[in-house]
C-alpha cells in the first residue's frame, strides 16, 4: 500500500514529544543545577566570607563566655552576704519568738494571779459560773478528753537539676481551717492548733510560706487539739474534710491522722481587744427629716467582728 505525497509531508510534520520517564532517568538534574556547577569550575567562591562568618561566630562566643564568667563570680561573690543577712533574719525570728514566750508566760502568770484575788473577791457560786464562760470562750484553761489531728508536709525530693530540697506537698492554712471548722461541727468544745487556743474572733491565715494563728506562726507537723463528746471522733471521721486530707495524702505524700487523747490541756488563749460599735459621728439627713448612715436602709447597723476559721 503506497502512500500519497500528503500523507507523508504530514507524518514529517508531527513531532513525538519523549516519554516523562525516560526523560527524567536520563536527566535527573535540573539544567539550572548544572548551569551553577560549570559557573563554579569556571569561577571558584569567594573565601572571605566563610572567614568572615566564622570570625564573627568566634567572637560572639568569646563574649558569651566573658559574660557567664563575669555572671557566676558576681554570684559567687555575693554569696557570702546573702547568706549572712538571711542568718541575721533568723537569728532575730528566734530571738523576737523567745521575747514572745516569754511575755506569753509572764501574762500567763499574771492571769492566773487575777483569777486567784477574783476568786477571793467573788463568791464561791459566781467564780464557778466565770470559770465556765471563759472556758466556753477560750480565756480559760480546759483539760479532758478529745481528738488530735495531725498533719505534715510530704518528705522534701531532691531536683535532678539543682540538686535542691523540694517539698511535692504541703499543708495549707485553708486545709487547717477546714480541719477546724469539721471539728467544730463534730461537737468540739474547745480547739487548739500547735498550743495556740481558738476563740469566736480568732482567725487562720498565711503570711508568704509561713502559717499564722492569731498572728503567731506555727510550723509543720501540725496537731489540731480537740476536746469534746465522745463520739466526737468518728463524726469527724466521716466529714468532708477527713475524706479530703486522706485523698491529698494519697495523691502528694502529705501525712494525715486522727487518734483520739485522754487528758487534753489547753491552754487560754490571749485577752481579746474589745471592739464597740459607735453611732456616726455626723448623721446625713434624708429629704424625709430622719438621720441614715452610709449603711443600706437609712438605719445604722452594728459591726460585729467576725472570726477567720467559722
Amino acid at each position: 500500500m503506497t502512500s500519497t505525497p500528503t500523507e507523508d509531508a504530514e507524518r514529517k510534520a508531527r513531532v513525538y514529544a519523549p516519554d516523562f520517564l525516560t526523560e527524567l532517568f536520563r536527566n535527573p538534574l535540573d539544567p539550572g543545577y548544572a548551569d551553577a556547577a560549570a559557573r563554579r569550575r569556571v569561577t571558584p567562591p569567594a573565601r572571605w566570607w566563610q572567614w568572615s562568618t566564622r570570625s564573627v561566630s568566634f567572637v560572639v562566643l568569646v563574649l558569651l563566655g566573658f559574660l557567664f564568667a563575669v555572671a557566676y563570680r558576681q554570684t559567687v561573690a555575693e554569696a557570702p552576704g546573702r547568706s549572712q543577712a538571711r542568718q541575721g533574719l533568723v537569728e532575730q525570728i528566734k530571738q523576737r519568738e523567745s521575747e514572745t514566750d516569754r511575755l506569753s508566760e509572764r501574762a500567763e502568770d499574771l492571769r492566773a494571779e487575777v483569777a486567784r484575788q477574783r476568786a477571793a473577791a467573788l463568791g464561791d457560786s459566781a467564780a464557778a459560773r466565770l470559770r465556765t464562760l471563759e472556758a466556753g470562750t477560750g480565756l480559760g484553761r480546759v483539760s479532758g478528753d478529745g481528738v488530735v489531728v495531725r498533719l505534715a508536709d510530704a518528705p522534701p525530693d531532691e531536683d535532678p537539676v539543682t540538686g535542691a530540697n523540694v517539698t511535692s506537698g504541703q499543708i495549707l492554712y485553708v486545709d487547717l481551717q477546714w480541719v477546724t471548722n469539721d471539728l467544730w461541727a463534730a461537737g468540739a468544745e474547745a480547739i487548739a492548733i500547735n498550743g495556740q487556743r481558738l476563740t469566736a474572733t480568732s482567725t487562720i491565715r498565711s503570711a508568704g510560706q509561713a502559717i499564722l494563728v492569731d498572728f503567731r506562726p506555727v510550723t509543720a507537723p501540725y496537731e489540731v487539739s480537740a476536746i469534746g463528746p465522745d463520739e466526737m471522733r468518728e463524726r469527724y471521721e466521716r466529714s468532708r474534710s477527713a475524706s479530703a486530707m486522706r485523698a491529698v495524702a494519697a495523691d502528694e505524700g502529705t501525712s494525715f491522722g486522727v487518734r483520739e487523747a485522754e487528758d487534753l490541756t489547753l491552754p487560754a488563749a490571749p485577752e481579746p481587744r474589745l471592739r464597740y460599735a459607735q453611732p456616726p459621728a455626723s448623721p446625713t439627713p434624708t429629704p424625709s427629716g430622719r438621720s441614715a448612715s452610709p449603711g443600706a436602709s437609712g438605719s445604722s447597723a452594728p459591726t460585729t467582728a467576725s472570726g477567720g476559721n467559722r
